[in-house]
């Protein structure tokens, strides 16, 4: 039996037990961790190369968030019945993990890392991604990998106006507030959100507040990483030796200086490329080949550095921006709706050198997006698909499916819209809202909130309120700093922070921020949240003017959707035994009908016509008939006592008794109608659940034939002589005429239905 050498820690958090160990599991990583949290176990764990990959100018970090589908009890779906690729959630949560600790690492570190978490063990109630933030940062810092951690994270609920620290998965389908943030002991670093129109200050007060447990999270985490910490790895930082910024500085600061300034972004990348390559000719010239060579990558990256000094420089001490914009300016914005002729709404919105084209397509239940993870599989009847192709940044590139970009980027734009969305009830529509951006120069994912908005509200979708987004950024050098409003590519790839903020006039729907450093303040974030809100209405304003509200009618091209309630009880009476009904009511209608378990009906079409027909079929089999009403019908059935009658929509069938044909009296069914015949009968009530119908006096229909004897009344005077002789008559030609009609009737009795 092996004796494991065991560390485990366990603190109170929201009422529930968090556990911390190693030692039993997964010990030839560098460091790994087992961290449990209510019923959700999650395996983490941390490895790293001896040595630097060579020629990498970043790090090469790997996240990888694994779900078992044991871990909640399920089988996965398939033909080989495994688990295959990463889930979108998964992808999203791997995300979220290494947002916050790839800025950990000290500049220069260029050991490939990976990370993977693995979920063990999920109640359906204790989120894995959250927990995996901190149980990355506990499987780094007691492993021999240099990490400036700790960091941990929380989420965060707003419900009732009551903030909530790590609510359940039930708790948050009744929050307006989905926050999720991960920091250090003194800052945070990471926030991603979803919101229901909450306020500025509800927002900061939720993110400090969830900054108080992730204290005690990270006080916790200290005292278990020094009982289980190992010696960190002694590595060769890849720094840019002094003497080649200097040199550079010397050779060509004024030139990049100058270059940083030109105000179109393909001007100025081709200014750039131009300047290096000038550069790196010159000191291949002055140093000869093989010194070059082992030096030319610290030119390339310092003649990277010196851009990036000049425009922070500028921005923090000049007051000017690289395209001659003030601080809060907005770039001209541009929005135009109906570019697409056949779609069923389209946008095009420009910021600047961004731009998105946004297009919806509406479709019916069937249209769906199934998600089938970890959690209870659930139906999403809105989704959006945000596509980043290479030429949208003027590359030669291979087209390929979304990666974790896209991915990430399409989640915040769907987040901010969610909100804002129409009810099934009102709006039984699939919505798929897509964003293809065209040219991109930084907060392409804003641009998809402001071309998805104006699409649906050009398409007719019913959404609440208009939303829009914007990104902002910080220069930030010791107590320095100056927030940046609708920050550029080159001012997020060279600034401190990306904060992106989206939601409506009365409030934040959605909201994610990375930073680079440490030190952010919540005067600063208080800041970056009034720019942004300041800047959201004025490009709500543009909206706005384009389209003030949803259209009411929807595009000719989309597929007309009506929606009505049935009984949940009469829902096998539209599906019909093995689905007959059902596929008769398609095909006579040409109509698609989805069914819910709780008695939702939806019926599409392109024609209007179709749909009306296929409604009232519905709910012809789903209503009874009414008392003395009469109805069209179609004969079905022939039977020596009746005529078995089709009647509302030929859903239901009622026997029309053959006393009941005609006010004359019928000896034979045939005499009066045929299988097939059109007849209009009137409903008289149920015999034993069973309907009765009755042609008696009913206009429209057809007469007997003359081989049935006109029905004499009892009041109508004859000769006594008369009634004798054809009484004897009839008992002489037909002797066993009452013995048989007799037997007939109580046949007919035992077969009536």
């Amino acid at each position: 039996m092996h004796n494991f050498d065991v560390k485990k820690k366990s603190i109170e958090i929201s009422g529930r037990t968090l556990t911390i160990e190693t030692g039993r599991m997964a010990k030839q990583a560098n460091g790994s961790v087992y961290v449990t949290y209510g019923e959700t176990s999650i395996l983490v764990t941390a490895t790293a190369e001896k040595e630097p990959r060579e020629g990498k100018d970043f790090l090469p970090l790997t996240v990888d968030f694994i779900e078992k589908m044991y871990a909640s009890g399920k089988i996965p779906g398939g033909f080989f019945k495994r688990e295959a690729k990463p889930s979108t959630q998964a992808t999203l949560n791997a995300r979220l993990i290494d947002r916050p600790i790839r800025p950990l690492f000290s500049e220069g570190f260029r050991n490939a890392v990976h990370i993977v978490i693995t979920v063990l063990s999920y109640d359906g109630e204790n989120d894995p991604g959250m927990l995996s933030i901190l149980g990355a940062s506990a499987a780094l810092s007691i492993s021999d990998i240099p990490f400036n951690g700790p960091i941990a994270g929380v989420t965060v609920g707003l419900i009732e106006n009551e903030i909530v620290i790590n609510p359940t998965d039930i708790q948050l389908k009744e929050s307006d507030l989905d926050l999720t943030i991960a920091a250090t002991d003194t800052s945070i670093v990471m926030i991603e959100s979803g919101a229901n129109e909450v306020t500025e200050k509800q927002m900061m007060d939720a993110i400090y507040t969830g900054h108080k447990t992730i204290k005690q999270l990270i006080k916790f985490q200290q005292q278990f990483i020094k009982e289980a910490e190992k010696k960190k790895m002694e590595v060769v930082l890849d720094i840019i030796p002094d003497d080649i910024i200097k040199k550079l500085e010397t050779d060509f600061g004024k030139q990049i200086k100058k270059d940083s300034v030109i105000h179109g972004k393909l001007e100025r990348y081709e200014t750039f490329e131009n300047r290096k390559k000038e550069m790196l000719e010159k000191y291949q010239a002055e140093l000869g080949e093989e010194e070059f060579a082992e030096k030319e990558r610290y030119f390339i990256n310092g003649f990277e550095e010196l851009i990036k000094k000049s425009v922070r420089y500028a921005i923090l001490h000049e007051n000017y921006r690289v395209d001659g914009r003030g601080m809060d300016d907005i770039r001209p914005i541009t929005c135009e709706i109906d570019i697409l002729p056949r779609v069923h709404g389209s946008a095009l919105f420009t910021r600047g050198e961004t731009q998105s084209l946004g297009t919806i397509t509406l479709g019916t239940g069937r249209n769906e997006q199934v998600v089938d993870g970890l959690a209870e599989e659930f139906k999403k009847p809105y989704f959006l698909h945000y596509n980043f192709p290479p030429f949208s940044v003027g590359e030669a590139g291979f087209m390929r499916g979304p990666g974790r970009r896209e991915l990430g980027h399409g989640a915040l734009a769907e987040r901010a819209l969610l909100p804002m969305m129409p009810s099934k009830e009102d709006f039984p529509y699939t919505i798929r809202v897509v964003s293809e951006i065209l040219e991109s120069n930084g907060s392409s994912s804003m641009a998809s909130v402001c071309s998805g908005t104006l699409a649906m509200m050009a398409g007719g979708v019913p959404i609440k309120k208009p939303v829009a987004g914007v990104a902002n950024g910080l220069i930030m050098e010791g107590k320095d700093f100056v927030v940046l409003t609708d920050i550029m590519g080159l001012e997020d790839h060279l600034g401190d922070m990306d904060f992106k903020v989206t939601g409506t006039k009365d409030g934040i729907t959605a909201m994610q921020m990375d930073i680079k450093i440490e030190g952010i303040t919540r005067k600063i974030m208080e800041i970056a949240l009034e720019k942004a809100k300041v800047a959201r209405l004025y490009i709500l304003d543009k909206i706005i003017e384009t389209i003030p509200e949803s259209r009411k009618e929807l595009s000719e091209n989309a597929p007309k959707i009506e929606m009505l309630k049935v009984n949940p009880e009469k829902i096998g009476g539209i599906i019909g035994a093995g689905g007959k009904m059902i596929k008769s009511i398609i095909e006579q209608t040409k109509a698609d009908i989805d069914i819910d378990d709780d008695g939702s009906v939806t019926v599409s079409s392109s024609d209007k016509g179709s749909i009306e027909k296929a409604i009232a079929i519905i709910q012809d089999i789903v209503s009874d008939p009414e008392m003395f009403k009469v109805y069209d019908g179609i004969v079905s059935r022939i039977e020596p006592f009746g005529a078995f009658v089709k009647i509302m929509s030929e859903t239901k069938e009622g026997l029309v008794h053959i006393s009941e044909l005609h006010t004359s009296r019928i000896n034979k069914v045939e005499d009066m109608v045929k299988l097939g015949d059109k007849v209009k009968a009137k409903f008289i009530g149920f015999d034993k659940g069973k309907i009765k119908l009755s042609m008696k006096g009913v206009e429209g229909n057809p007469e007997p034939k003359k081989s049935s004897a006109p029905y004499q009344s009892k009041y109508t005077s004859h000769s006594r002589s008369d009634s004798h002789s054809r009484y004897s008559k009839d008992r002489k030609d037909r002797p066993d005429n009452r013995k048989s009609r007799d037997y007939h009737h109580k046949k007919d009795d035992h077969r009536r239905y």
